[in-house]
């Protein structure tokens, strides 16, 4: 019933930008952190950012802090990753999460998140 559904993604110039959504059904969205992981061919999945369920704290990988920047709208019950500057090193399949872990803070590691989408392929060309 739980269904977080990418979108956005495609092919970018080093040093241009790409907006990436994800909207959530099936959930009580405000219940959960949602967050943003990526994932390059052969590569393990790796952490990007995170929001909390009202939006007041953001979390961020050091490779896309001042770079990437995570929002939510809770009544249209999605979150975006809004990217600048990208880099060929961003290149990966972005995946959205949601997470029902309490605590004071976001979480980073992929085994607190209960739910993920698909992906959408981000390519960034040098």
């Amino acid at each position: 019933q739980v269904q977080l559904v990418e979108s956005g993604g495609g092919l970018v110039q080093a040093g241009g930008s790409l907006s990436v959504s994800c909207a959530a059904s099936g959930l009580t969205f405000m219940s959960y952190v949602m967050g943003w992981f990526r994932q390059a061919p052969g590569k393990e999945r790796e952490f990007v950012a995170a929001i909390s369920r009202s939006g007041g704290t953001t979390e961020y990988a050091d490779s896309v802090k001042g770079r990437f920047t995570i929002f939510r709208d809770n009544p249209k019950n999605t979150v975006a990753l809004q990217m600048n500057s990208l880099k060929p090193e961003d290149t990966a399949v972005y995946y959205c999460a949601a997470s029902s872990l309490l605590g004071w803070g976001v979480p980073r590691r992929t085994s607190n998140y209960d739910y993920w989408g698909q992906g959408t392929q981000v390519t960034v060309s040098s």
